[in-house]
């Protein structure tokens, strides 16, 4: 059963620190134990869970050059009712440190292996860029969360994804798996979204989450107060839809299933 899942695209833009956070609080709020981890250098989803990522004492830097260990980078007094291993620019120097290190992408799966059994669930918040960052964390993941909206620059973008997951399998990862492609930012009034919507039911039936998030007000708000959209404003579309994708995603876990890279 897959348990710890990427959040991943090399495009910026996509939604994929507000699914991460969101997602995570989502599944808090049904009673799984949830680790949110943030390994993108500009400290989004720490800022977004309420966490000042300027002030981290310790976060993904420290675990992945061991100068801690994953639990001791744990802060558990979120209000969100996750967990969260937070990050800063200081992964930037992580990159620059472990250019050199034998298994430096290595590094995060053995940094998570002997806390797996705190959770029920882990996400992987990660940069907006195919980097040895991303690589640790595909390395260390079961399966991949796709955010994307629905433009056509953003199709060419997923194929270059689907590439790196494959080859990441084919070599270091053999059971790393697409979980689902999630449409983000979605407005039905726009001709080109639902058109390439559309073409992703037609290419990838069985990848798409059946869940959209639509482009919402409050989904944009929520990280200004250093909040969940569940906490900011729980009936807002867009909370209600990430409570809609934390449900499909624990009946796919339940059903075990996988679908290829």
């Amino acid at each position: 059963m897959d348990k710890v899942y990427a959040v991943a695209n090399q495009k910026g833009g996509v939604g994929k620190t507000t699914t991460s956070v969101n997602l995570a609080a989502s599944l808090a709020a049904s009673r799984r134990r949830v680790l949110l981890i943030d390994l993108d250098p500009q400290g989004n989803a720490t800022m977004g869970a309420g966490v000042d990522k300027r002030h981290l004492e310790r976060g993904s830097y420290d675990v992945l050059t061991r100068a801690c260990s994953a639990r001791e980078a744990v802060r558990r007094d979120l209000e969100g009712g996750f967990h969260l291993i937070g990050g800063n620019g200081d992964l930037v120097a992580a990159e620059v440190e472990l250019v050199s290190a034998i298994g430096r992408e290595l590094r995060l799966r053995q940094g998570l292996r002997d806390m797996l059994d705190d959770y029920d669930l882990v996400l992987i918040d990660c940069a907006p860029s195919l980097n040895l960052l991303t690589l640790n964390a595909l390395v260390a993941a079961d399966a991949v969360i796709i955010p994307m909206q629905c433009e056509y620059f953003a199709l060419e973008g997923l194929a270059a994804l689907t590439d790196t997951i494959e080859q990441v399998a084919a070599s270091i990862n053999p059971g790393l798996h697409i979980a689902g492609i999630l449409r983000t930012m979605f407005d039905p009034r726009n001709t080109l979204a639902t058109d390439v919507s559309a073409e992703l039911q037609q290419h990838f039936p069985r990848q798409l989450f059946d869940t959209i998030i639509p482009r919402n007000v409050r989904l944009a708000e929520a990280p200004a107060h250093g909040q969940p959209a569940l906490l900011y404003d729980r009936t807002s579309r867009g909370s209600m839809a990430y409570i809609a994708l934390a449900a499909e995603l624990l009946r796919r876990q339940d059903a075990g299933v996988v679908e290829p890279a």
